[in-house]
């Protein structure tokens, strides 16, 4: 077994232990592993362990591993910060984006998307806990952008994503998550018919999976520590 291999079975291990607490059933949570600096060679790895799922922050980073693997039916989803000038790139090379957080970055998505390809799957960006440094809108503006949203073509919304600081503990990560479900179903009672919930981390899946997480977003758990270019 390879040691990629081992840790993914130790991440869904810990996704089953989770939901059998939470009195949830495993199959409710999706993971997500996430890439980003990490070469093709490993992506290849992890898909051949069962991984199926990749997600990436760095968008040319990700179109070239996109474009090395595009023999394997990997399913690429973009979770890092998009720029207007990088948003086309995004549109024709992701199935998934889980990083709307203002109106001009889904327009531009909406119009770039190619009409051969499926709708671009989306999620708004939340700023669950008020971080300065964190991308997302406040939760007072989620519900008049995912209508926005919504009503877009080439699209189809299915959640909300939150990446929260951390917390000081279980209680603490739980309620931030708790926040998100909560604004979750106020979109669904406006008739929005959402189906995903992108929270938890390595750190923080445990709290997340608690608070009603459909997707979770593990990289470091899977593939070690990350050497970034100085």
């Amino acid at each position: 077994m390879t040691k990629i291999e081992s840790q993914l079975q130790l991440v869904q291990e810990r996704i089953q232990v989770a939901c059998q607490a939470a009195k949830r059933p495993a199959s409710d949570v999706r993971l997500l592993a996430v890439s980003k600096t990490f070469s093709s060679a490993v992506v290849s790895l992890a898909y051949a362990a069962g991984q199926s799922a990749f997600g990436e922050n760095y968008i040319q980073e990700a179109v070239q591993k996109i474009t090395d693997l595009q023999h394997l039916p990997i399913e690429w989803h973009c979770i890092g910060p998009i720029q207007s000038n990088k948003s086309r790139l995004v549109a024709e090379h992701f199935a998934w984006v889980h990083t709307i957080d203002r109106l001009k970055i889904a327009q531009r998505l909406s119009e770039q998307r190619p009409a051969h390809l499926p709708a671009l799957q989306v999620c708004i960006q939340v700023n669950a806990d008020g971080g300065s440094s964190k991308s997302g809108v406040p939760p007072s503006e989620v519900l008049a952008l995912a209508q926005a949203v919504a009503s877009m073509p080439r699209m189809r919304l299915r959640g909300l994503m939150c990446i929260p600081e951390p917390a000081p503990d279980f209680a603490a990560a739980c309620a931030v998550f708790t926040s998100v479900r909560a604004l979750f179903d106020t979109l669904n009672l406006n008739g929005l018919g959402l189906d995903t919930l992108s929270m938890g981390m390595s750190a923080d899946l445990e709290a997340a999976i608690a608070s009603g997480s459909t997707l979770v977003r593990v990289g470091s758990a899977i593939f070690g520590e990350r050497s970034y270019p100085g």
